[in-house]
């Protein structure tokens, strides 16, 4: 089919627009990778380069240091990434499924109340007394079950399950399978896209968690490196973040320490998002049809 003078005009403007927006989001990235490799010398003198003159990694040769609490607070945070993601999806999931129920007679009003929460919280301190009370404060898992379940993935998840189609669940139930059963062998099976986009919501969530930590833990042992990174780029003094039993080298500059540590933290996400991006697409789309 020929296409239009008109027609064509659009397709050029919206390539066009497509490049200036990549060049726009791939700009700061590799700015960021850029500048990590340079001498403090190169990027006074190239303010806005992303191509290093003269190799330096040092800043990397920092970030993982024998001795360095950043190297810990690395492992933590994939600790955290993957048990907090696996229970989250778990519970979600579990909790979504009691709701998609209709013969569950509290559906409705489990659905109104955990939904009262999305506009109405304790605050903080109310919440830090609860969290000191239960004894979670400065331990591993206050990062992960105060956030064990979020609504708005609740909700998602919800509507997904109510859209599965009812006559595999009712002869599941004629051949004598409970509710476990066709959560686990039917409903979870079904909804891949569904939980590989949840997934994707926790993960990144806690990969960039950083407020909780900083709140309830004080100690540099379980500090995760988001928390480090705020660190980094507060503390003009970077010995304070090796331990102190620990030799290393001469502290390199904090410019080149503190974009190695964003490269760090942003890449296993960046590597991660597009094998699941064509799951979070299909995922939102059809979770989002029925209410």
């Amino acid at each position: 089919m020929k296409l239009t003078l008109g027609e064509k005009a659009f397709d050029v403007g919206n390539t066009i627009l497509l490049i200036v927006l990549c060049m726009a989001m791939l700009y700061p990235i590799s700015f960021v990778f850029g500048r990590s490799l340079m001498t403090d010398l190169d990027r006074a003198a190239h303010p806005f380069s992303i191509f290093p003159m003269h190799l330096d990694t040092s800043g990397y040769r920092y970030v993982f240091s024998s001795g360095s609490y950043i190297v810990n607070a690395y492992m933590i945070t994939i600790v955290r990434t993957l048990v907090g993601t696996l229970c989250n999806l778990l519970f979600t999931a579990a909790f979504a499924f009691v709701l998609s129920n209709k013969e569950y007679p509290l559906r409705n009003a489990l659905t109104m109340i955990i939904s009262f929460t999305m506009w109405f919280g304790g605050g903080l301190i109310p919440v830090f007394l609860l969290i000191k009370t239960l004894g979670l404060y400065n331990h591993f898992a206050v990062l992960i079950l105060p956030g064990l379940i979020s609504v708005w993935n609740v909700l998602i998840l919800r509507n997904f399950f109510m859209q599965l189609p009812r006559g595999i669940i009712e002869s599941a139930r004629i051949d004598g399978a409970n509710d476990l059963v066709i959560f686990l062998r039917i409903v979870l099976p079904l909804s891949s896209a569904a939980l590989a986009t949840i997934s994707l919501f926790y993960a990144v969530g806690h990969w960039n968690s950083w407020f909780d930590a900083m709140i309830y833990i004080n100690d540099k042992d379980l500090w995760p490196v988001q928390v480090f990174l705020r660190e980094i780029i507060n503390n003009t003094n970077l010995n304070n973040l090796i331990q102190s039993d620990a030799v290393v080298e001469v502290s390199p500059p904090a410019q080149s320490v503190v974009m190695a540590t964003i490269v760090v933290t942003t890449l296993p996400i960046l590597c991660v998002y597009p094998f699941l991006q064509r799951f979070f697409v299909k995922g939102m789309t059809v979770g989002s049809i029925k209410g």
